[in-house]
């Protein structure tokens, strides 16, 4: 197996860690891999990549398309550090506004992987720091939502004061009343 894959407090979210291969000359490995990822449950795949490059204390989020354009996403750090958050948006979940947290970084080389139903966001630790996410769904203007990066009622425990956030950010709503469409589906 190319990955160890951790379960969270919420069941979907998991976070990967890949199997690295270092030597003199560098390292090499695998970020993704559809027949792993799917003995995981992870069956998606991905049609869009992004890539970006924050200053530290930038945060972004909390990002999700409606349904039927939702975006499960797989994110990782290639330079710096990030605090990647997940919440749960799914309304009638048992993990409902719940969030996990995890640090990303260039060295540990973790990922995380954020199911469809999931709010998004994470805050830059480090200088030129530059993510990377694959998206299950192609970016929709139309179906883009998100909900404060400080809504009292998810609470999450950003590491960093004071953030910088874009305009756009500032004036999401909050949780109580952001436009969701997502149910949690009992298996």
């Amino acid at each position: 197996m190319s990955f160890n894959v951790i379960e969270t407090e919420i069941d979907t979210v998991k976070i990967i860690e890949p199997k690295v291969f270092d030597d003199e000359r560098g390292f090499f490995w695998e970020t993704y891999k559809f027949s792993e990822f799917c003995e995981y449950g992870i069956n998606d795949r991905f049609v869009q990549f992004n890539h970006s490059i924050s200053g530290i204390k930038v945060l972004r989020g909390m990002h999700y398309q409606l349904n039927p354009k939702a975006q499960a996403k797989l994110v990782r750090c290639i330079r710096g550090s990030i605090f990647d958050v997940a919440v749960d948006i799914r309304k009638n979940s048992s993990t409902f506004l719940k969030w996990v947290g995890v640090e990303l970084t260039e060295n540990n080389r973790k990922l995380l992987y954020v199911p469809r139903g999931f709010a998004h966001g994470f805050c830059s630790l480090a200088e030129k720091t530059e993510v990377e996410y694959y998206c299950t769904e192609e970016y929709s203007s139309v179906d883009e939502r998100g909900i404060i990066w400080n809504d009292s009622k998810i609470n999450i425990n950003w590491p960093i004061k004071e953030p910088v956030v874009s305009e756009k950010d500032k004036i999401l709503n909050n949780s109580s009343v952001a436009e969701m469409n997502f149910l949690y589906e009992y298996k």
